[in-house]
């Protein structure tokens, strides 16, 4: 692409329309704006319609058009669907829940990642593709399967079960040391051979939390690994072109900081539900992560919809002008290009009822005008280098989100609750967030936040009093440092990788009934109330900021090295969230400016150069002060402004 050019497009899927209809496409691509498509995602049936039989014909002739008129292709490796003969040739190459059912054919993503043949079918086709269009002039990124994991993210099969511990052979080297970190000699789990040891299948009762541990590490490793073979087949043949798979935002079973050492550039698909009413936040916290997951890179997203999806039990249409306003949260939050899925809606299939670029309804549709705006006002917008700043992390870390999470605990804390919690305290305050790894450097963050830390290695502790010690700000939640990186207790007492950082020790829980609150006053004399879960401190150093009823430490303060930490043993509600909040940020000399509700407030920042996007995420009209250049109407705005609903106004203006 163009330096700076921002991307513009959708999914495109010819192959599921007759040749008369893609010279139309091309034309209404210009017409929208469109500048890059992924192309030939679900295509292996096409592109393969018998074993080791290609056809590429109709493939070379979509490829000559885009090019023709202007338009790049984000080229798919096509094996997020293996075709019907793959499962007939291999029905071991089908995936296996854990009661024993071998999945079929007849949606998509029906295949084992440990499954040679499927690996071997998919590197064949990858190789070609990669062969044929590794010069192609319409040629600009490659687009690796599709949304790894979305169905199956772990599969039980035999194949399966011999590469999990073909792993664990790797990563422990001898079954003793397996046998200690999983503690084996509880329920009489010692194993005395390698082959003895299976997937976490269905059992009678609990599976050993450590056992559960290490196969959603390997599940997601696994995939990865099906992820390498292709990316390491495309850079054999096109180094200098961008490879990238789709994430989904905050998903559970892959730990993207792992995978995101593998991509050129962090993609997501994105579908918020309108209608909730916190929707544009839980967006902006997924454009926060992909910035983050890319170290502050541009990002892209790959797939959002128009107008509304089909999968969830009721479908709401966005209203009018809000594709277009989140798809400027995006840009504001780093993204370098809007794409949807998908460009034409099909008329059959699963999908048929999934929002598109130029609709059923065609281009006499109020979202195919809406489409043509946002790809006209995006060939204005010049957005160069800026980028967001942010002096606030918070801490997330998959591991720990698979070790909260399993079974066996006081209390089934749900992690993502707490992290959104969090991190909704901090967008009130219209401050940008970068996500980070505990085991990150934290340095140029002058407040950090970890809504939970319950699996916290040794390392990870020390790396944390690095930071505190050196003059960082750190708030650690409820039930963190509680374990290690084998899922065992760290000793003595509860929180102990934390005790001197945190100046206390926690002697027990304790989890209230469902619905119930305490109440929590603060030293500073506000009340505030708390929920799910309290903790029994003992006081180690650190000074109280906040008790229980019955006056035992619920909020606490220490000052460990140069820098200051703050603990929360319970759950606070919004209230006393957005108290602690501030009173971390004005520790950390961070200056925040609440806005109204609603109105969103984002700056990018590069090289003298700021611009602030104002983002209107209610259906009213809200009024506020600017100075500066409109980037949209290169108009001089000085003064008050009315914004109207789901309205957006970018600025520019010198530092």
């Amino acid at each position: 692409m163009k330096k700076n050019e921002l991307i513009y497009g959708g999914d495109y899927n010819p192959e599921q329309w007759s040749e008369d209809i893609w010279l139309e496409d091309m034309r209404l691509m210009q017409q929208a704006g469109v500048n890059l498509v992924s192309l030939g995602v679900f295509a292996w049936s096409r592109l393969e319609p018998a074993p080791m039989q290609y056809d590429f014909g109709w493939l070379d002739t979509v490829m000559d058009l885009l090019a023709q008129h202007g338009i790049k292709a984000n080229l798919a490796t096509a094996t997020a669907s293996p075709p019907p003969w793959l499962a007939k040739l291999y029905p071991n190459s089908l995936p296996t829940k854990a009661d024993g059912t071998r999945l079929g054919i007849g949606s998509r993503q029906a295949y084992c990642p440990s499954s040679q043949d499927f690996r071997l079918a998919a590197g064949r086709l990858t190789s070609h593709l990669a062969e044929r269009y590794a010069k192609h002039p319409a040629l600009a990124m490659w687009h690796i399967s599709n949304e790894y994991g979305c169905h199956v993210a772990e599969c039980f099969c035999d194949t399966c079960a011999a590469a999990f511990r073909v792993w664990l052979e790797q990563r422990y080297t001898s079954l003793e040391k397996l046998n200690t970190a999983w503690y084996t000699d509880f329920w009489s789990q010692r194993y005395a051979s390698w082959d003895e040891i299976q997937p976490p299948r269905q059992a009678p009762y609990m599976l050993n939390p450590t056992q559960v541990l290490d196969w959603r590490r390997f599940s997601s490793d696994n995939l990865l690994e099906c992820y390498k073979l292709e990316a390491k087949i495309l850079r054999r043949y096109t180094p200098e072109i961008p490879i990238a798979t789709n994430y989904m935002g905050f998903f559970k079973p892959l730990d993207y900081w792992r995978w995101s050492e593998h991509q050129d550039l962090i993609a997501n698909d994105i579908y918020p539900d309108p209608t909730l009413p916190d929707a544009h936040i839980e967006a902006a916290m997924t454009a926060d992560l992909m910035r983050s997951l890319g170290r502050g890179k541009p990002w892209l997203i790959m797939e959002q919809v128009t107008g509304q999806v089909q999968w969830r039990e009721r479908n709401a249409l966005k209203r009018p002008s809000q594709m277009r306003l989140w798809s400027y949260q995006a840009l504001a939050r780093g993204a370098s290009g809007i794409m949807f899925f998908q460009w034409r809606a099909s008329k059959g299939g699963g999908e048929r009822f999934h929002g598109a670029m130029l609709p059923h309804s065609g281009t006499d549709s109020r979202i195919w005008r809406e489409v043509v705006a946002l790809g006209q006002e995006l060939r204005q917008l010049e957005l160069g280098e800026t980028a967001p700043q942010a002096a606030v992390a918070l801490l997330l870390d998959w591991e720990n989100w698979w070790a909260l999470e399993g079974d066996g605990h006081p209390f089934k804390m749900a992690l993502m609750a707490t992290v959104k919690a969090w991190y909704m305290a901090l967008f009130k305050l219209n401050l940008v967030v970068d996500f980070a790894h505990p085991s990150d450097d934290l340095s140029r963050y002058q407040a950090v936040f970890a809504p939970n830390l319950h699996l916290l290695s040794q390392a990870a502790a020390a790396n944390l009093e690095r930071y505190v010690s050196s003059g960082g700000t750190l708030l650690v939640g409820a039930y963190s440092g509680i374990v290690d990186q084998h899922n065992q207790v760290h000793l003595p007492g509860y929180a102990a990788a934390l005790q001197p950082l945190l100046g206390l020790r926690v002697e027990e829980f304790d989890v209230l009934s469902q619905g119930a609150t305490v109440q929590i006053q603060a030293t500073t004399g506000q009340f505030f109330a708390a929920t799910n879960w309290t903790e029994i401190l003992q006081l180690e150093g650190a000074s109280l900021l906040g008790q229980f009823a019955d006056g035992q430490p619920a909020i606490t303060q220490h000052q460990f090295g140069s820098g200051t930490t703050f603990y929360l043993a319970t759950q606070l509600e919004s209230a006393g969230l957005d108290w602690l909040t501030e009173l971390v940020l004005q520790q950390a000399k961070i200056q925040f400016s609440p806005q109204p509700t609603g109105l969103e407030r984002v700056v990018r920042i590069a090289h003298g150069r700021q611009i602030v996007f104002w983002m209107n995420h209610q259906a009213q009209t809200v009024e506020f002060q600017v100075k500066g250049l409109c980037l949209l109407t290169k108009q001089r705005l000085c003064g008050l402004v009315k914004l109207e609903p789901y309205g957006v106004l970018i600025l520019e203006q010198t530092i």
